[in-house]
This record gives structure tokens, C-alpha cells and sequence, in this order.
């Protein structure tokens, strides 16, 4: 909303302090700037407040407004005096105010830094996180504004605004003066307040979602009056999975006595079904979606999962269509799936929700899936469907409008009937939070990604996204560095997803492998070497082999305490009458079952050829047996948890109990850690060829270990804070930045990034200009022979290979023949812009960057200078901040690491302090987002210590940071 002509014209109206957010029970709200337009909103809120409320707003009875109190609850400059309202279908919910004072309470403008704070939220609205949301953007408003200190005046009484302020993580002051509660609240974010905020969030977002998974009520909007079409499929999947719900049909060319649809009410609009529908279905032509929108959202709809296509996949009016679409459903409160979605499904045997096109139900199971595309989404589900497995939920939710794989990430973290997430993705629409929410998640159960549209330029239409200028080679190392198992292909999803839902974690990577043939083993062996597994020698059982050869073997290997993990191989055996015999699947599923069930809990595959009926035999879960809490386990540590079982050290809070359901899962409050007997005999994963189990159990392996470190967090080390000047730093970014910086940014000279960086421990060994021969010399005597002499032009910048670096000059002679040789190969002195510089230690050549990207945030990145890194690719990267495990993981993470730490007998460098260089580049650029840019090349690293040659920094002013501002959802 824009202000009208007589708003203050030297403030205009802050139109990035919109925001659309979603509160505690699920809904969204939009918060907004309050103008002189909203006098009659204003007046018409405060008539539906209580009289307690008013009370409490005014410290006296208050029935109504004044004209004067209209006027300045309406008349804001935006910087001293500002005013936020919560809307909901255009009306009025809440509203706070701050008005700025100085050390004595009077007004005041700046440079005060102290304003004055008050709230009023509607009766009918409270309790559902309206204050909670409303401090988070006053906070913000306010210090983008100067002021430091909120001051806000309580009655005792009111405990609810008391909480609000209490329990929102700053740091406050309290004191009981002239019958109220004086708090002082320092906005500045704490450790505290950040996660009061993301906990905020995850509840919100996460019941936002459920409120569209378990609907008490459905509408189908656009069910036709005959069989088939997309609305009528949808109804009758409803129907056949037996949805527990009340569920109607909607379609305004119903005749007025229709009655019924398939056995359900049928009804011409939303307005005449007289009880409040939970989730609509709309199935109706892009053009006739507004109508049902305004329909659904006037009659208390809290969300839609909209199946109709012609919007951003269609070009630049379906892009706006989309956003229209957005915005209306928001302004009412309600959150979207789509558009152009295949649908949801809810298995939990309380809901038994299937709202979707699925030709293919798939069973209840333990995985949940999130999919952006409606012809991947029924392969997946038909692929699952084939192997057995069960789903817990499955989104498909096509151009991601509004709801995307954030959102159920969310929900998933906490969902006791979910053990493995596996997301289709198509593009990230928020990076950083991506990544941090799949940390999280990733910490308690495992998740698998597939990435589709990898390459730049191919995001898929209807997909707002921000420009990355990343590789995808760097988007999968940060999913990793995050505990995301990412895969190629949907094929490597479902094979990795089967495994993890259905077997415990590996405690390490030795695999035992045991079948009838002996090439076979021999494949799955070679295999496990590929994936950087550590294999046994294959256990050749012979191809006359019985079931119960192999149930025997299976046991022994699991009982062995030198494997981990167990790789069975099977052939067709050979009967009695010398032939093969392929259809005893069922006799052989069960032997193993009853050894896997029996013996410690350890992951187990079967590779399997042309066995009829095995796959199907093994994927079909038997008895569960519970396994013992860990209060009644004698060691608490024997192995690591199941891959969905949440951990008490980790990260994150334990995943809620929930009963063991037909996957043969046990309870997450049950996935202890004890390695002996007392696992389910549940289903186990088959797979037609070696490689595919091997790489399932590989990534399998990788998560664990990755889940074991994340249990016990790295650190920045404490001793960096005495070498870092960091208020010294800030005060050289604003100088070379200038009162009025270029939004391009600018590059420092070379002086200017040494200061910088030496302002955080980093010393760049110093280099004099050579514009002759003459001046050369003077620069190797000042600094001391022996030298280099290098050329820095861009064009031969770091290629030694062009004959433009020279080593070792050891006296003024050979200097200036280095030089006349280098001018007479190369050019004049004028292009080659020379330079002189002290000769560094002998060591391995390196090269550390640090980058800031608008989709993925800060990046660091190591590698070897040179061929391995520029030409191979070799490259490892972390998220910055890094920690101390980053940085000693990102420099051994690269292919070529063996060359730092003794390869071919040479002595290892000092890669501690290769470490804390990346440590010190990583705290620069996340205390000071203006660096945008700083590549560190090359860093000669020796047997002692490091020697940084080249040193080159980028600053900018500093972009937007959308993951620490308050909550809010993608503007539209």
C-alpha cells in the first residue's frame, strides 16, 4: 500500500518493511506499514478490541479513538515515529508503535537511540504469535533506524505482553516503578534471540504444512459432472484412500438439486457448505482460479493445493497471473501448493489423505517425498510402488509458488511418522536457508537430494530464484558440508531412501559380502572399492547353496565384530535335477530375515539376479521387535542409530516417539544404540545390480560419519580473537569504501589488502613495482636477495608456464638479466607491469578464496594452485563461517591432498597453519559482509609455516542477508 500525497514527502514510504509472515497456528498475515489511508482500518480494529485489552494498551478505560488519536496513530515519519499493522484480508489484527525518546522519556529525534514501544492485538487474534512476529520487524525497523533500546511500559496484569518481551531472546532490563513493569529491551541480536526466532519459524512453518497434510475437511473445486477430468480423479482418490475426513464437491455448474457427486455433497460454491472447510483442491482453468481463491478464502479456507497450470510456466503473464495468485491467497490467510502441482498424500492411518493425480497409491511407510515435478513425481511413486516401499507423505508441488521444499523440511524434522526425506528439486528458492534447515534436519534423519536443472541458465520456467554464480560442482560440496546426501539420478534416490528407511546406520565402511556366486561377489567387491569402501574378500557360499546356508552365513557375518555392514549376492540356485531353480524367492527373503532379526544391528543389502519373488518377499516387513530404551542398554554407544532415529547428542531435539508402524521401524524413541540382538526383522533392500547397493550403502556410510562429527560441533578457536582487530578493520572498509560507495564495489591495491588483511593476522609478502631495470634492483636491495621477478598482468598472472615468474635471482647480475630476458619474450615493461618480491620458503603451491554468492552466501574455498585446481577442478568448499573441522576437512577433502601430507616420500607441510589461514579468511568475511571477495594465491605452504605471495580483495557494500532479518515468506 502506498501512502496518499500529504504522507511525509522527505520519508517515502518503506515498501521493504513488507511482509508477508506465517504465524504460530499455520496462517499467514501481512505485515505493513501503517499510512494516512488507514484511518477507517484503524478505527474499525479498535472497536472489535476488548475492553481488557484497551486497559492494558492505555492504562485506563479507552472505549474509543479520538480524532487526534487517529490521526497520530496514523501520521508516521517512518524514522522517529513509526507504526506496523497485521493484516488479514485487508482488515486490521494488530498494530505496534515506536516512538523515539531520549534519556528522559520526551521525544526526541536522532542521534537518540532509545524509543518507546507498545502493542495491541485483536482478542480473537491472540495467542497465535502475532506480537511475537510484530517485535521481530519493529526490532528491525528500529535499528535500521538507529535506535539501539526498546523501553516499553507493562501492567502486571498483562502476562501475555510481559511473555512476548520475555521470551524473545534479547538482552532486557526489569523494573517495578509506579504500578507497571518497566523492561528495557537491547535490540542488538543475541545467540538467544536468533534462535528463539528460527524455533519461531520452524513451529510456524511446520504446522503451516500440517494444516494442508491433515485437513479435517476437503473441497474438490472444479469436479465435473461426468467421470474423468483432473477434478474428478482427484475426488475419487479421495475416496478410495479412504480419507478420514469430510469431503465435497464443488462445481458452479452444479444444477441447484444435484445433491451428490460420487457419494459426496456437491455443492455450486465454497459459501454453501455449512461447516468451515480445512484444504481446497482447485482443478479449475487459470482464468476462473481468482474467483475460487475469494471463494475459499471468504469462508475460512486455510489452504489449497492449486492443480491448474497456465501461470509462470507459460511466460510472462502466467509469471504475473502466479504472483496475483499468491498475493490473494496470502491477503486471506491461506498458504498454496502450486500452481500446476500433481498433489499431496497423507498415509498416517488417521488421515489417509490422497489428494493428488497418483495413478499408483503408493502403501504407508516411513519416507517422506517432495518433488517439484509432476512426471518425476509419478515415477518415483511408481518405482516405490514396484519395490514395496511405503511413503508417509508425498508433495508435488509443481511452480513452488508459495510452499516449498523449506517448508517441509520444517515439518519433517519433527514428524514421528517420517524417518528419510527425500526432495526432487528443481531450483532452491533460499539457499542459505535451505542449507541450514537441511543441517538440522540431516542431524536427527537422513536427507536425500537430487538436484535437478543443475546447469546455469536452465532453471525451469515458473521458478523464481535468485542468480547463483556458483558451480553445481560447489552447490553439492555445501549440501555435504550440511549432511545432505546428494545423488545423480531419482533411480540413486529411491535405491539410497530404501536403505536408509529401512536399515540401521553403518558404524563404519568394512563390508562383508557373501553369496552362491562368486563373480557376483567379486563385482559387489570391486564396487566397494570404487566408493571408498573397505571390503572383505568375497564369501563364496557355491551355487548349491540352501536358504539355510545362507541364513547361517548372514548370521556370521553380522555377529563378526570386524564388519559393519553386510552385501548379500544371489543367483538362481541349482536343484537336485541340476537346474536352476529362480522361484524359492520367498523360502530364501525369509531365511534372511530371520538372521538379520536375530543378530546386531547392521545395515544388509541383497544384490539379486532373476530370483522371482525375492525382491518382493524381502520389501514385505515381518514382526518387530522393539529394541531396549537406552536406559536399559549396558553400553550406550556400541553403534550408531538407525538412519531416522534421532540421537540425544545431536544437534537437534529428539524426534517424538511414535508406535512402530508396517515398515518394521522401530520407534525413534526406541532407535538406541545397543549393536546386539533385539532388531526387527524388517524389510530389506534388494537391488538388481552390485553397483547400485554398493552406492546406497556408501552414501549410507558417508551420512553416518558425517552424523557422528555433527554430534559434537566444531569451533572457531578462541586464540584468533587476540590477532583480530576487528573494530580496526571496520573503520578501514568504511574509509576505502568511501561516504558514497560504488554499488559495483571496487578493488583494493595491493597496499590497500595487505593493510586489510593484516588487520586479521594475514601477512601478504610485500612486492615493489619494476618499471625498469634500474628500479628492479633498487627493490631487490631493499628487500634482499635472493628474489622473484614477477609479471602481473592480467593475461600472465599465476602462469609461471609463460615464462613470466623468475626464481631465485641471488645478486643484481642475474637480476637484470632476468629482466631484459623476460621484456624481450613477453613485451615492454609498461604491459608487463613486473614486480619484485623476496623469495618465500620452498613448499607446495596453494591457493585459498573466499566469495560472496547472492543465492548461496559466503563460500571458502581451497585448492592447489595451478593445473589441479584450474584445469581438474579440484577444488573443495565450505560455508563460511567455518569452523576448525571445516578447515581441516577442506584441505583434505581435495584429490591431490596426499601432495600436503608426504606423497612420494616428501616432508608434509605445516597444514595447522594452512588451517588457521582459512580460519582467519572465513572470520574476515563473515564479520564484514563487504568483503566480497578475497583470493589468496599462491600460498606456499612449508614444512614451517606459510608465506601468502598474492593477495587480491573486493569490496561492496554489503548485500541484503534475508536469512537474519525478521521471518518472512518470498515477496510476490
Amino acid at each position: 500500500m502506498q501512502p496518499s500525497p500529504e504522507q511525509s514527502p522527505h520519508h517515502a514510504y518503506p515498501d521493504h518493511w513488507e511482509a508477508d509472515v506465517v504465524l504460530r497456528d499455520g496462517g499467514t498475515a501481512r505485515i505493513r506499514p501503517i499510512t494516512t489511508d488507514d484511518a477507517e482500518r484503524l478505527v474499525s480494529f479498535y472497536e472489535q478490541v476488548s475492553d481488557e485489552s484497551k486497559y492494558y494498551r492505555f492504562f485506563a478505560p479507552y472505549p474509543r479513538l479520538s480524532d487526534r488519536d487517529v490521526h497520530r496513530f496514523t501520521h508516521h515519519d517512518y524514522v522517529d515515529r513509526v507504526g506496523l499493522a497485521v493484516t488479514v484480508g485487508g482488515e486490521f489484527i494488530a498494530t505496534v508503535r515506536y516512538d523515539r525518546i531520549d534519556e528522559r522519556g520526551r521525544p526526541a529525534s536522532a542521534p537518540a537511540d532509545e524509543a518507546e514501544v507498545a502493542f495491541l492485538v485483536q482478542d480473537a487474534h491472540q495467542g497465535r504469535g502475532v506480537a511475537s512476529a510484530l517485535l521481530e520487524h519493529i526490532a528491525a525497523v528500529a535499528r535500521e533506524r538507529g535506535i539501539r533500546r526498546f523501553a516499553a511500559e507493562v501492567l502486571p496484569a498483562n502476562n501475555k505482553m510481559i511473555k512476548v518481551f520475555r521470551d524473545a531472546g534479547y538482552t532486557q532490563q526489569r523494573s517495578f516503578e509506579d504500578g507497571s513493569v518497566h523492561l528495557t529491551l537491547d535490540l542488538e541480536p543475541t545467540a538467544e534471540s536468533l534462535a528463539v526466532q528460527r524455533g519461531r519459524e520452524q513451529r510456524a512453518e511446520a504446522r503451516s504444512v500440517q494444516r494442508l497434510l491433515a485437513p479435517g475437511s476437503v473441497a474438490v473445486i472444479g469436479a465435473g459432472r461426468t467421470p474423468g477430468g483432473v477434478g474428478r480423479t482427484v475426488l475419487r482418490n479421495l475416496l478410495g484412500a479412504g480419507f478420514t475426513g469430510r469431503t465435497y464437491a464443488v462445481n458452479r455448474a452444479f444444477a441447484a438439486d444435484q445433491g451428490t457427486i460420487d457419494g459426496v455433497p456437491a455443492h455450486r460454491c465454497v459459501g454453501e457448505i455449512d461447516e468451515q472447510v480445512d484444504l481446497a483442491v482447485v482443478a479449475v482453468p487459470a482464468d476462473r482460479v481468482p474467483e475460487a481463491v475469494a471463494d475459499c478464502g471468504e469462508h475460512g479456507v486455510q489452504g489449497l493445493v492449486v492443480l491448474s497450470a497456465g501461470y509462470a510456466e507459460w511466460g510472462a503473464e502466467g509469471r504475473e497471473r502466479q504472483r496475483e495468485l499468491v498475493r490473494q491467497a496470502r491477503s486471506y490467510g491461506m498458504r498454496i501448493i502450486g500452481p500446476n502441482a500433481f498433489g499431496i498424500i497423507n498415509n498416517s492411518q488417521a488421515v489417509r489423505l490422497n489428494a493428488s493425480l497418483a495413478p499408483e497409491p503408493p502403501a504407508p511407510g516411513r519416507i517422506g517425498l517432495f518433488t517439484q515435478s509432476g512426471a518425476i513425481g509419478i515415477a518415483l511413486l511408481s518405482g516405490l510402488y514396484r519395490r514395496g516401499a511405503g511413503l508417509s507423505t508425498f508433495i508435488s508441488a509443481g511452480n513452488r509458488a508459495d510452499i516449498s521444499g523449506n517448508d517441509f523440511l520444517q515439518y519433517w524434522y519433527e514428524d514421528p511418522d517420517t524417518d528419510v526425506a527425500l526432495l526432487y528439486l528443481e531450483s532452491l528458492g533460499n539457499p542459505r536457508k535451505f542449507t541450514r534447515l537441511a543441517r538440522r534436519t540431516a542431524a536427527v534423519k537422513p536427507v536425500v537430494v537430487v538436484k535437478g536443472a543443475r546447469h546455469s541458465g536452465s532453471t525451469p520456467p515458473g521458478h523464481a530464484v535468485p542468480v547463483s554464480r556458483i558451480p553445481d560442482a560447489t552447490v553439492s560440496a555445501l549440501m555435504r558440508q550440511a549432511g545432505v546426501i546428494r545423488v545423480d539420478t531419482v533411480t540413486e534416490m529411491v535405491d539410497a531412501g530404501l536403505l536408509l528407511a529401512d536399515q540401521p546406520l553403518p558404524a563404519g565402511p568394512r563390508v562383508a559380502i557373501l553369496g552362491n556366486s562368486e563373480s557376483l561377489g567379486l563385482l559387489t567387491y570391486d564396487a566397494c572399492l570404487a566408493e571408498g569402501l573397505r571390503p572383505r574378500p568375497p564369501r563364496d557360499l557355491t551355487t548349491a547353496a540352501t536358504p539355510q546356508d545362507f541364513r547361517d552365513a548372514l548370521a556370521e557375518a553380522l555377529a563378526d565384530e570386524g564388519c559393519d555392514s553386510v552385501v548379500v549376492t544371489a543367483i538362481p540356485w541349482v536343484g537336485e535335477n541340476g537346474e536352476a531353480e529362480s522361484g524359492d524367492g520367498e523360502v530364501l527373503a525369509t531365511a534372511l530375515h530371520e538372521a538379520a532379526a536375530a543378530g546386531p544391528a547392521k545395515p544388509v543389502a541383497v544384490v539379486h539376479v532373476e530370483i522371482g519373488g525375492l525382491a518382493e518377499a524381502l520389501a514385505a516387513a515381518t514382526s518387530t521387535v522393539a529394541l531396549p530404551r537406552p536406559s536399559e542398554q549396558s553400553s550406550a554407544a556400541a553403534t550408531p542409530p538407525r538412519a531416522g532415529a534421532a540421537t540425544t547428542t545431536g544437534p537437534g531435539p529428539a524426534t517424538p516417539s511414535a508406535p512402530a508402524t508396517g515398515s518394521g521401524k522401530a520407534t525413534t524413541a526406541d532407535a538406541g544404540t545397543d549393536g546386539g540382538p533385539g532388531v526387527r526383522a524388517g524389510r530389506i533392500p534388494a537391488y538388481p545390480a552390485a553397483e547400485r547397493a554398493v552406492r546406497a550403502l556408501a552414501e549410507a556410510v558417508r551420512y553416518a560419519q558425517w552424523r557422528r562429527q555433527a554430534a559434537v560441533p566444531g569451533k572457531v578457536p578462541e586464540f584468533l580473537d587476540d590477532t583480530i582487530d576487528e573494530p580496526g578493520a571496520a573503520d578501514l572498509i568504511d574509509t576505502l569504501l568511501g561516504p558514497d560507495p560504488d554499488p559495483r564495489g571496487r578493488p583494493l591495491a595491493h597496499d590497500e589488502a595487505r593493510e586489510l588483511l593484516g588487520r586479521y593476522g594475514i601477512t601478504v609478502r610485500p612486492t615493489l613495482p619494476a618499471p625498469d631495470p634500474e628500479a628492479a634492483v633498487a627493490a631487490a636491495e631493499q628487500l634482499g636477495y635472493p628474489v622473484a621477478l614477477k609479471t602481473t598482468a592480467p593475461h600472465l598472472r599465476h602462469r609461471a608456464d609463460l615464462g613470466g615468474v623468475r626464481l631465485d635471482l641471488a645478486n643484481e647480475g642475474v637480476l637484470r638479466r632476468a629482466y631484459g630476458e623476460l621484456t624481450d619474450l613477453l613485451g615492454r615493461p609498461a604491459e608487463l607491469q613486473p614486480v619484485v618480491q623476496a623469495m618465500a620458503p620452498r613448499g607446495v603451491d596453494t591457493v585459498v578464496r573466499a566469495t560472496i554468492d547472492p543465492a548461496a552466501g559466503a563460500v571458502l574455498s581451497f585448492g592447489l594452485a595451478g593445473a589441479p585446481s584450474e584445469l581438474l577442478g579440484d577444488t573443495a568448499h565450505r560455508l563460511v563461517p567455518a569452523t576448525d573441522r571445516d578447515a581441516a576437512e577442506l584441505i583434505r577433502s581435495i584429490r591431490a591432498a596426499p601432495v600436503l601430507f608426504g606423497w612420494r616420500g616428501a616432508a608434509p607441510v605445516d597444514t595447522a597453519a594452512l588451517e588457521e589461514l582459512l580460519l582467519r579468511v572465513s572470520r574476515l568475511v563473515d564479520d564484514h559482509p563487504e568483503v566480497v571477495s578475497i583470493a589468496l594465491e599462491p600460498v606456499v605452504v612449508a614444512t614451517q609455516g606459510l608465506t601468502v605471495l598474492g593477495a587480491s580483495v573486493r569490496l561492496s557494500p554489503p548485500p541484503a542477508r534475508t536469512d537474519l532479518g525478521p521471518r518472512r515468506l518470498p515477496n510476490y
